[in-house]
């Protein structure tokens, strides 16, 4: 446009320089004065078309571009949109995951409780099963085993007699076996004493005064009581522990001062050299 300008400044020009030449040469200098004009208008009018047009493919350019870019921004945030959501979802899902898992290893807890409460119940159950068995096995074989066995005063009889007589082995049989078949019964702590009695003659003073002990614990007011505390002191005196021996003697004084068994623990005492009563 300031290109324009100036060439009409200078056409002016020369139509001034023209108005003060000669006329003679006007009409040709004017010829040649609008032809370059126009030449310049036409060159003017190409280039300002020119100019145009590339503008025009620049805006286009420029419009197009900007719409690529508007709708990449576009397409971005969308895509951003989308992540921000997954990514929240995902979150969400895998709280919601751990807390179910969380949940499951709870319930797993809880069910293991319960299995080893059951495991622990049926155990119980178990062992009292078998032993509800044991004891009624053993029931039934004290039940056989006192129906094969002789009545219990053809069986004692036996044993006394045998005793008295002399036949100690077989009387040892005859008393356990009562023991056995009858062991609460009053005669059952008579079968002990003579189970001593015949332990005591054979020297076997340690298994004599065990069973002696039986008819003081399980019979004390049994009628060998007394005879049974008398000759368990001896048997301990026997088996070297006197002060053992000592100590039941003077108890059974104690107990049965005028009986016939405590005349012979104060005379057991005196050959001792000890006192019958204890300091």
């Amino acid at each position: 446009m300031k290109s324009h300008h100036i060439l009409v400044f200078f056409a002016l020009l020369s139509v001034l320089w023209l108005g003060v030449n000669p006329v003679s040469g006007a009409n040709k200098d004017m010829v040649q004065l609008q032809t370059q004009v126009q030449q310049l208008q036409e060159q003017m009018t190409a280039m300002q078309r020119s100019f145009d047009e590339r503008m025009g493919v620049m805006k286009n350019l420029v419009e197009t571009n900007t719409d690529a870019v508007n709708k990449a921004v576009v397409a971005l945030n969308g895509l951003q949109t989308t992540l921000t959501k997954q990514q929240g979802d995902a979150g969400s899902k895998v709280d919601q995951v751990s807390g179910q898992i969380q949940s499951l290893n709870d319930t797993m807890d809880e069910i293991k409780v319960r299995l080893a409460k059951v495991s622990k119940q049926l155990e119980d159950m178990q062992a009292a099963q078998q032993s509800l068995g044991a004891q009624q096995a053993q029931q039934q074989a004290q039940q056989q085993a006192l129906a094969q066995a002789p009545p219990p005063d053809v069986l004692y009889n036996n044993a006394v007699r045998d005793y008295n007589g002399g036949k100690n082995d077989l009387a040892l049989q005859e008393c356990s076996e009562y023991i056995k078949y009858y062991p609460n019964t009053d005669l059952a702590g008579n079968c002990y004493f003579y189970l001593g009695e015949i332990q005591f003659r054979q020297g076997n003073y340690q298994q004599a005064a065990q069973s002696y002990d039986q008819v003081l614990q399980n019979f004390p007011s049994g009628s060998k009581a007394a005879s049974a505390q008398l000759k368990k002191g001896f048997s301990l005196i026997e088996l070297g522990k006197q002060d053992d021996g000592v100590s039941e003697l003077r108890h059974l004084i104690q107990r049965y001062p005028h009986s016939p068994e405590a005349l012979q623990a104060r005379d057991r005492l005196r050959k001792l050299g000890v006192s019958t009563v204890g300091k």
